[in-house]
């Protein structure tokens, strides 16, 4: 799913991403996405999840697939200095995993978005038709030219 998502997301119906790349944490079993924002900016997002409540692996009893969600106009991106910041970025990424056509997820939301629970961290949260979750913490951030920090979880506030 998240190669299918990988490729779609870096389509032309999303024009800011020019690149979304499978890494791995150095020293941690993090692993995850990096996406390239087409100012040269970048933003590493770790994958974490788990299965529907109340489901083992291999349970094929909840269908896998459903509707696509409907695309969602993309907000800007970009502020008026040309570059991003966590939370434009995380409206932005939100929007964009409506525009896959992927017809295993159900809902995506951003961490910051959702009602009555204050993100501490931006990211994005993706539900699939089968109930399994996907929670994308955002982990690092770069401006153009710059390589990733050392320290997860200390984002930029504009990159």
């Amino acid at each position: 799913m998240i190669g299918a998502v990988q490729r779609r997301v870096h389509s032309p119906s999303c024009p800011d991403i020019t690149a979304v790349e499978p890494w791995q944490g150095d020293d941690a079993p993090a692993y995850g996405i990096a996406v390239t924002f087409s100012s040269g900016s970048r933003l590493w997002l770790q994958i974490t999840g788990g299965l529907a409540p109340g489901t083992q692996a291999g349970d094929t009893t909840t269908p896998a697939s459903g509707p696509a969600l409907e695309p969602v106009p993309l907000p800007a991106l970009f502020d008026e200095t040309g570059t991003v910041s966590p939370l434009r970025a995380e409206a932005y990424l939100t929007a964009a995993l409506t525009h896959t056509n992927s017809t295993e997820i159900t809902q995506a939301y951003g961490y910051s978005s959702r009602p009555g629970q204050p993100a501490q961290h931006p990211g994005l949260g993706v539900i699939l038709h089968n109930g399994a979750r996907l929670y994308l913490p955002f982990v690092h951030t770069a401006k153009a030219e710059q390589d990733r920090g050392r320290s997860p979880f200390r984002l930029q506030s504009s990159f």
